[in-house]
């Protein structure tokens, strides 16, 4: 029964890399994303980071990443309900794409803050 229960659990675990791996495959702005979060990273680690910030770095990049991720889900929703022009589907889109780029901005600026004062 236990391991039932753990290998259901990994199983669940391989169906999230798949989205990932579509994710970064079939998105334009994610192969942005990941090269901006390996630069930021190697900036990190040349800059000998403390753990403080990393821990800030490392959640701005989850957060950038997880909004893309939901981003991307709306719009194949979205598209899978009507493929023709609709306003509403339209609004929607918007809205998510808006939360992207607040994210996205807020982790620029969090990250370009942050490598600063540690190149100071």
């Amino acid at each position: 029964m236990i391991t039932r229960f753990i290998r259901r659990r990994l199983g669940s675990f391989g169906f999230a890399f798949a989205g990932l791996r579509d994710l970064l495959m079939s998105q334009p702005n994610a192969k942005i994303h990941a090269a901006a979060t390996v630069a930021v990273f190697i900036a990190a680690v040349v800059l000998q980071a403390p753990l403080w910030a990393w821990c800030w770095l490392i959640a701005c990049a989850a957060a950038v990443w997880s909004a893309e991720a939901l981003n991307t889900a709306f719009e194949l929703l979205c598209d899978h309900i009507t493929p023709e022009q609709n306003a509403t589907i339209g609004r929607i889109k918007d809205l998510a794409a808006g939360a992207v780029l607040v994210v996205a901005l807020a982790a620029a600026l969090v990250g370009g803050l942050l490598l600063i004062s540690l190149a100071d």
